[in-house]
C-alpha cells in the first residue's frame, strides 16, 4: 500500500463504521443483548481506529505505510472489531482470543502516534 492510501483507507473504515453500525442496530434487533453489546463496542472501536488510520495518512506522508501506526491501528481494528463481530454473529467464542491482541495493537498504534508526534516537533 503506497502513502496515498493510508487517509483513504481510513475513510473507507469509517465508512464501513457506519454501514455496520445501522446494520447492527436494524437488521440485528433480535440478538441477544451481550450479542449487541459486542457489535456496538466493535463498531465503536472501528471508528476510533479509523480516525487514527486517517490521522496517520496526513501525518505520515513522508514514511513507507508499512512503517506507519496505521497498520498498527489496522491490525487492531480486525484483530479487535472482527473477533465481536463474529462473535456477535454467533462465530465460536474462540474469536475472543484474538479481542486482546487487537486491543494491544490499537494501543500501540495511538501510542506510535504520538511518540511520532512529538518527535517531528
Amino acid at each position: 500500500m503506497n502513502r496515498s492510501r493510508v487517509f483513504p483507507l481510513g475513510a473507507i473504515m469509517a465508512a464501513l463504521g457506519i454501514l455496520l453500525g445501522a446494520f447492527g442496530a436494524h437488521a440485528l434487533s433480535d440478538l441477544s443483548a451481550k450479542a449487541l453489546g459486542w457489535w456496538q463496542t466493535a463498531t465503536q472501536y472501528l471508528f476510533i481506529a479509523a480516525l487514527g488510520v486517517m490521522l496517520a495518512g496526513l501525518l505520515e506522508r513522508d514514511r513507507a505505510p508499512a512503517r506507519s501506526p496505521a497498520m498498527a491501528l489496522l491490525a487492531g481494528a480486525i484483530l479487535f472489531s472482527g473477533s465481536l463481530y463474529g462473535m456477535a454473529l454467533g462465530g465460536p467464542r474462540s474469536l475472543a482470543l484474538a479481542t486482546p491482541i487487537g486491543g494491544l495493537s490499537l494501543v500501540a498504534g495511538f501510542v506510535w502516534l504520538a511518540v511520532r508526534g512529538w518527535r517531528s516537533r
